[in-house]
């Protein structure tokens, strides 16, 4: 599994790794495996990482200091 420490792009560019050497095709049949696990893994956690962002950023706070869900402007 990613190391608990790593930062989104020092996990970003493990999975980017795992897949060019995947992509490279002479891995051994065991080995391969165990990297498509890891880069699934990874993978699940930065989806998770971006959609917590995503969530953080849709979030404003008005002059009072409450949190408020933030809408695009209306065309």
């Amino acid at each position: 599994m990613a190391e608990n420490n790593l930062s989104f792009e020092q996990e970003l560019q493990m999975l980017e790794g795992i897949v060019a050497r995947l992509e490279q095709g002479d891995v051994p049949l065991e080995e391969a495996m165990e990297q498509f696990q890891k880069g699934v893994a990874l993978s699940k956690k930065l989806q998770e990482t971006l959609q917590n962002a995503e969530k953080t950023l849709a979030q404003v706070i008005n002059d009072e200091g409450q949190e408020i869900a933030f809408e695009e402007p209306q065309e």
